[in-house]
Parts: C-alpha cells; sequence; structure tokens
C-alpha cells in the first residue's frame, strides 16, 4: 500500500513575497509565515491619503461657505475617526485572516455574507470608481494637454490603464503593496508638498466668505462638513488585511497608532491645503485651478503624482475586496476575485467619467456613504472591545453550524439588529443635497447622521450582545 506523504509546510516567499502574486486569500496566515513590524503600516496607509482628493475636499468646505479657520477645524476633528481604522487593524494579527471574516464574530457566518456584498462589494466598487473618476480627469487633462483627441474613445482608454495598473498591484498583494507603498508615499509627499508651497504662495490670508454663515445656518453647515471629511476614515475598516501578517504578538497598540497616524496626517494636512486654495483659485473645478499656479514643467509630475495616489489607494481597496468576495463563500482564487471586482468598479467609473460631473459625483457620494460605513465601524469596534481582541481565526474560518459563530441560523442578532438600527438612526438624521431625514429636519437640518448612526449602533449592539450573552465574558 502507497502511503502519501505529508505536504509540505506553507512557504512564506511562495505567498507573500515582493514581486510575486499573493496567492493567499482568507486562509489563516501560520505562525511560522508571520513577519514584519507595525511601522510599517504607516507608509501604508499614508501612500492612499497624499491625495488629491484631500484637495478636493478641503475645497468644498470652502465652498460650502466656511471660513478658513473653521474648515481646518472640521479637517483637524473629522480626521480623527482614523483612530477607528487604527484600533480594528490589531484584530488581523489576532485572527491571521481578513477582516471581511472577522466580522463573522460580528454578524454570524451568514449574516456577513448579506453585509459583505453591501459594504465589501457594492460600496468598494463605488470608491474604486469615485478614484478612478479623479486619476482618470487628471490623466484627460494631461491628455489635451500633449495634443491627443477630446473623445469618449480616449477617455475610455485612461480609465482601462489606470484600473489595469491598480489592479497589478492588488494582484501582487500585501507584500509588494508594503514595500510600495513606503516609496511611493515619499515621491507623493514631495510633489504635493511643492503643490503645496504654490498654493500658500497664492493663498488669500485674509479670506472672509461672502456671506458669513451665523447660528443655525453655521451648526448645519460645520455638521455637513463633519460628515463629508469623516466619511473617508470611516469607509477604511480593512485596516485588518494589511496587517493579518503581522506576528500575533505584536504590540496592538503600535498597529493602532501606526495605522491611524499614516492616514491622519496626510489627510489633514492636504485636507487643509485645499481649503487654502479655494481662498483664491476657482476650486468648482480643481484640476484646471491647481494647474493655474503650477510652472508647466510640473504638471506631468502633477497628473502623475494624481494617478499613483489613485492607484495606491484603490490596489488597497480592490485588495480587500478580493477577499471580501471569498468570505461570502463565492468559490474563487485571491486573483479572479480581485479582477471581479475591478471590472466592477471600471464600469462604474465609465459611467461616472462620462456621464456625472466628477465634483457632484464626489459630495454626492461622501454624503451619502456614512449612512452604512458609521454604524458598520461602530459595531465593528464595538465587538472588537467586548471581546478584548480575543478572535479565534480558526473557528472563524470553519463555517461549521454547531461552531461559535453560527450563532441563530447563521445570524448574530446584535449584529444584524445594530447595522439596521443605526443605518436607520443615520438616514434620517443626514442632510444631502437631495435628502434630508426627518431627524435633521427637526433639528434645524443638522447633519447628525455619523454621532447618531455610531452612537446608536454601538449602543443597539452592547444592549442585545449582553442580553444574550452571545459574547463570552473574559
Amino acid at each position: 500500500m502507497n502511503h502519501a506523504l505529508p505536504a509540505p509546510p506553507p512557504d512564506a516567499s511562495a505567498t507573500d513575497q515582493v514581486g510575486r502574486p499573493e496567492t493567499r486569500g482568507i486562509a489563516q496566515v501560520p505562525e511560522a509565515e508571520r513577519h514584519g513590524r507595525p511601522r510599517e503600516l504607516f507608509a501604508v496607509w499614508a501612500a492612499p491619503n497624499v491625495s488629491y482628493l484631500s484637495f478636493v475636499v478641503g475645497a468644498t468646505l470652502i465652498l460650502m461657505g466656511l471660513s478658513l479657520p473653521q474648515a481646518i477645524g472640521v479637517t483637524l476633528v473629522a480626521n480623527l475617526l482614523w483612530i477607528c481604522t487604527g484600533v480594528l487593524a490589531v484584530s488581523g494579527p489576532a485572527a491571521g485572516t481578513s477582516g471581511s471574516v472577522v466580522s463573522r464574530a460580528v454578524y454570524g457566518v451568514v449574516g456577513n455574507r448579506v453585509v459583505l456584498v453591501l459594504t465589501g462589494w457594492l460600496i468598494a466598487s463605488a470608491y474604486l470608481a469615485l478614484n478612478w473618476s479623479a486619476a482618470s480627469v487628471a490623466g484627460i487633462g494631461l491628455a489635451k494637454r500633449v495634443g491627443l483627441p477630446d473623445n469618449s474613445t480616449v477617455e475610455a482608454v485612461i480609465v482601462c490603464t489606470i484600473a489595469a495598473g491598480t489592479l497589478l498591484i492588488a494582484i501582487f498583494g500585501h507584500a509588494t503593496i508594503v514595500r510600495l507603498y513606503a516609496a511611493l508615499s515619499a515621491f507623493l509627499t514631495v510633489v504635493f508638498v511643492v503643490v503645496t508651497g504654490y498654493v500658500l504662495a497664492h493663498t488669500d490670508w485674509s479670506y472672509t466668505p461672502a456671506e458669513p454663515l451665523h447660528g443655525v445656518a453655521l451648526f448645519g453647515t460645520l455638521t455637513a462638513a463633519f460628515t463629508i471629511v469623516a466619511s473617508t476614515p470611516l469607509s477604511y475598516s480593512n485596516s485588518p488585511d494589511l496587517a493579518r501578517y503581522l506576528p500575533r504578538d505584536a504590540n496592538p497598540v503600535a498597529i493602532a497608532g501606526w495605522t491611524a497616524l499614516g492616514a491622519y496626517l496626510p489627510s489633514v494636512v492636504f485636507t487643509s491645503v485645499g481649503a487654502l486654495a479655494a481662498t483664491a483659485l476657482d476650486m468648482s473645478d480643481p484640476q484646471r485651478a491647481l494647474e493655474s499656479i503650477l510652472p508647466g514643467w510640473f504638471i506631468p509630475l502633477f497628473v502623475i503624482a494624481v494617478v499613483a495616489n489613485t492607484m495606491a489607494n484603490n490596489g488597497m481597496t480592490a485588495y480587500s475586496a478580493g477577499l471580501a468576495i471569498q468570505s461570502v463563500g463565492v468559490r474563487l482564487a485571491r486573483i479572479p476575485a480581485v479582477l471581479i471586482i475591478g471590472v466592477l468598479g471600471t464600469t462604474m467609473t465609465l459611467f461616472a467619467t462620462l456621464v456625472f460631473d466628477f465634483l457632484t459625483s464626489v459630495n454626492t457620494m461622501l454624503e451619502l456613504v456614512v449612512v452604512v460605513t458609521g454604524p458598520a465601524m461602530a459595531v465593528a469596534v464595538t465587538d472588537l472591545l467586548l471581546r478584548r481582541n480575543r478572535y479565534d481565526g480558526a473557528a472563524l474560518l470553519a463555517e461549521r453550524r454547531d461552531g461559535p459563530f453560527w450563532y441563530t441560523g447563521g445570524v448574530h442578532p446584535a449584529g444584524v439588529l445594530a447595522i439596521v438600527g443605526g443605518g436607520l438612526i443615520a438616514a434620517t438624521s443626514v442632510t444631502t443635497t437631495f435628502w434630508t431625514g426627518p431627524l435633521a429636519a427637526a433639528a434645524g437640518d443638522l447633519d447628525l447622521a455619523i454621532p447618531g448612526g455610531m452612537l446608536g449602533a454601538a449602543a443597539i449592539y452592547w444592549g442585545v450582545a449582553r442580553a444574550q450573552g452571545s459574547i463570552p465574558r473574559g
């Protein structure tokens, strides 16, 4: 009788090596393959957030009627929500798997699938489209400058080229992202600091709004501005995916700190620069406004930086979205899953670029997305704190009906009630350009979607989980 030899242990160099496609999907990372240090996460999170979109968001705050100190104050406060992204990152090394698997503890194996379709697919695809639209607008402008035809075919080619480059980053995966983003963050910082210098030279430091806001109108605008700025950190619940290869005993404070700081600093700096630019420039067309103050030789570098930043941002998003597809139960390897999410995002980008105005698309997306992402982030952080970051990766991946995360018919009532309840509170508390919720209207058109949705979701989750005893104590 022939006896098959046991399979050799997985080789880390085959699954997480710079320059090679990463083959591991949501499978748990064995202890022997853990590597890296928490400080690597700083550059991983800085590269996506040294961002052209930050300029756009900062300018939007001024266009909304805020003064310069008010816009910068909102920027400093709203970006503090990056702390939530940092806290979630510590669950990656604890479980050794992706955040989209860790969330089975929150919603149950079956309930998690439904939530991931919304947060891991649709919203991820929408963010892919939003960022690719930003890069495409810049790339299309450069194409016109060098004399290429101004037509839909050229625009479609530019969109697809940027998307293809982004998906390559996601396909090569974690090790390549860590190495590449360290270099990208340095390059992007240099280019955007130069842009900042030209913005500062043109800033109107005595700027005041034509019609300064007061009273309820001012408070309402401040809350709406907070929602727009805070929507970005709340959308990044994928931080465990970029931390899961760290050793299990890596310092959780360092993991959370380097993640949050890497995103917070560039977000604050360049959102503030966008606000400064809007004091003297017509930022209704951000690219044209910024290019008008830059020397001609530098404009191609600026466009390249915008495209590189977008690819960094979307490379991370596509990477995590591919893992989310696997977590839902679709039997696909990681790389085909990435390609599927890329096709969906590219289609949405073409539609947004060729049909909608870019600035309108940005504001609409950021106004609405917090209805889902705020409660989802609050529930995830609440679960992590209740469990004290004790996640059993093997049990989470098992999907057994008799397992600890099957709960009731595969659904954790606390998680589902919390995200639905928090979402309803947020939807009725939000103020957008086309919808004002009844609670927001009753409060004088104040946008309370983020505090209402997050606090409501966290309270519901804590209360129901405690009442059911579904989260073990100690």
